[in-house]
């Protein structure tokens, strides 16, 4: 069994930064463009050491997806950031009509996304945006699960044609992924191989679902951990292989059942393969202001309701 381990926790926002920052390196080409909200967004590096390459909008959202839209044109590669709430909810005609509907290479970084956001409470707490976006044609939508993870999906976003939207956190979350790994938007990775039950899960529940495995192995279950980090294009493939091989699955994310990760592949295994899932989720409810780990713990998204999932399903499949 791989045994995961950590020695830093380090927030996901800080890792889109520092990937901004080699991003810009990379490409001449590549532009940023923010509303007024530089430092939550960790972009400070990329403005020193770019500065003619960047736009402050102002508290402006819907200027600043259109003035991204229009940046295209003339073959930059902009990358948009504000909060997740803001990135998606306010501004959701204007990524529909001028980037989705356009095929425009713009690049939509949303940070403070779901619960760990924390003591904002629920006015910020956006629980509905995977749905939001991954309902558009042509727009892909990744979900990094730590600092390292988030640092190379934003690099892979620069050689990616087409919108995007790269969704990330507030929160000091365990880096437990390699420094050096090669991003693959739409593939899917196997952390632990598993016999019994498949565990699907994204960004920061993927943590959770590790730490669930080896409470599950403790009492002779064996579960299969696989990392979606991008939920549109899914691999289907990986997920198909992976339910055939154990007979029933469970999802986790941070995000509204409704329209997230768990309907997806609910969707596919009803069309290939009907097996039983649980999915892990929010269950139609606005977040609060609290502690991260304590908002997971009450919306039930914990470890222990990842380990209570796996058990359920297996009794299902056993049924």
């Amino acid at each position: 069994m791989t045994k995961y381990t950590y020695t830093e926790k380090k927030d996901t926002r800080s890792g889109f930064g520092a990937g901004l920052v080699e991003a810009g390196r990379k490409n001449p080409n590549v532009v940023a463009l923010c509303a007024d909200l530089i430092g939550s967004l960790k972009m400070g590096d990329f403005i020193k050491e770019f500065p003619e390459r960047f736009v402050q909008v102002g508290i402006a959202e819907a200027n600043m997806m259109g003035i991204a839209a229009g940046m295209t044109i003339g073959g930059k590669i902009p990358f948009t950031g504000t909060f997740a709430n803001f990135s998606t909810s306010r501004v959701y005609d204007q990524i529909r009509q001028s980037i989705a509907y356009s095929e425009k290479n713009v690049k939509i970084c949303a940070s403070h996304a779901g619960l760990t956001l924390g003591e904002d409470g629920a006015t910020h707490q956006v629980l509905e945006d995977i749905g939001m976006m991954k309902m558009l044609p042509n727009m892909t939508v990744i979900n990094p699960c730590d600092y390292n993870q988030t640092k190379a999906a934003t690099l892979a976003l620069v050689d990616y044609e087409g919108p995007a939207y790269l969704r990330f956190g507030r929160p000091a979350w365990p880096i437990f992924t390699d420094p050096n790994q090669k991003f693959e938007i739409g593939k899917a990775i196997n952390f632990v191989e598993g016999s019994d039950v498949s565990i699907f899960a994204t960004g920061h529940m993927l943590w959770l679902a590790i730490e669930a495995e080896e409470i599950l192995a403790e009492q002779g279950i064996s579960a299969e951990i696989i990392n979606i980090h991008t939920i549109k294009p899914l691999d289907a493939k990986a997920i198909l292989e992976s339910v055939e091989k154990t007979g029933c699955a469970v999802s986790a994310e941070e995000h509204q059942i409704a329209g997230g990760l768990g309907e997806s592949i609910s969707s596919l295994l009803a069309r290939n393969n009907p097996k039983p899932l649980e999915i892990i989720g929010v269950d139609d409810s606005f977040g609060e202001s609290g502690k991260p780990v304590e908002l997971l713990a009450k919306y039930g998204l914990s470890v222990e309701n990842i380990v209570e999932a796996a058990k359920k399903a297996i009794a299902r499949k056993n049924a």
